[in-house]
């Protein structure tokens, strides 16, 4: 035969406490808090990091998890270190999106409905939210310069270091960052010039210049050999250019004489002697006998 014994006593004792707690938790009542928290992924960005010049602020950062965010009639502010001048930054010089969307802003201490209140004082830029919000998980950027839209006035950096902001958002979540001002840097470079001219025969019956040549030339002859009256004769070189010059390169060619013959007759230059030097259609002499320069003539094109 088995035997089971019970302690009937241990199991009041149970119940008892279970009771306990549940009565407990029904007259607190079961409650959570939202805690502060530190911004994420907080960055300012300078569009200049040179000592004592005026530069665009473009700070970015990310609500917490969990945290309530910048509620109803919150603040943002940004503190800017000290050394760094505002000059005469004002709302008009700042821009406000949160998740991408652009936020509308007054310089107004107290704003209404959706309107956002900026406001610098000494070296911290205050945003108050009217009916807005920024939840957590949104991003929240702020442009502080001529980078914010019709945005005219800049900050002063200061001299070269490393300074710290300090950015709070709603209640109580803050976040710091830093930017480093530095010295410029000077790049320096050159380019050596390159100019290359080159001057090449070209064959029979090349084609030039709306013509075809009638003879072959090399880098430093042009044989026209045997004129024929009344026969027109082309030849023609190839120059080539090769330079790297910024404003490009001009080739001028000229003759240093006419073609002569031993005993002194010559072949003018075109049209008739008149050595024209403007662009002209190619036209034959006009063979005056009292005039020796329209019995030939010769150009350049």
């Amino acid at each position: 035969m088995f035997k089971i014994s019970t302690s009937v006593e241990a199991l009041h004792r149970v119940v008892a406490m279970l009771v306990a707690v549940a009565v407990m938790i029904w007259s607190v009542g079961a409650y959570s808090s939202a805690q502060a928290a530190n911004l994420t992924f907080i960055s300012d960005t300078l569009s200049d990091s040179a000592p004592a010049v005026v530069s665009d602020h473009t700070l970015q950062f990310t609500i917490p998890a969990g945290s309530p965010g910048v509620i109803a009639g919150g603040t943002i502010n940004v503190t800017f270190p000290a050394g760094f001048t505002m000059c005469s930054v004002a709302f008009g010089d700042v821009d406000l999106s949160i998740n991408a969307v652009d936020q509308t802003l007054a310089a107004v201490p107290v704003p209404a409905g959706a309107t956002w209140g900026a406001a610098v004082s000494s070296q911290t830029l205050t945003l108050t939210s009217g009916t807005g919000v920024a939840l957590a998980g949104e991003v929240v950027i702020i442009k502080v310069g001529q980078n914010a839209t019709g945005g005219v006035n800049q900050v002063t950096n200061p001299a070269t270091g490393s300074y710290e902001f300090v950015v709070t958002a709603g209640a109580a979540d803050t976040g710091r960052t830093r930017v480093a001002i530095v010295d410029t840097v000077l790049v320096t470079a050159s380019v050596d010039t390159t100019f290359d001219f080159t001057v090449s025969g070209l064959a029979t019956s090349t084609a030039v210049n709306g013509t075809s040549t009638t003879g072959l030339t090399t880098a430093t002859t042009i044989p026209f050999g045997v004129l024929t009256s009344g026969a027109v004769k082309t030849m023609a070189q190839k120059l080539d250019v090769v330079t790297n010059a910024r404003n490009g390169f001009v080739v001028t060619v000229e003759q240093d004489g006419n073609l002569q013959s031993s005993t002194g007759a010559d072949v003018d230059g075109f049209i008739d002697g008149a050595y024209t030097d403007s662009t002209a259609v190619w036209a034959a002499p006009t063979n005056n006998i009292a005039d020796e320069n329209t019995w030939g003539h010769w150009g350049l094109t």
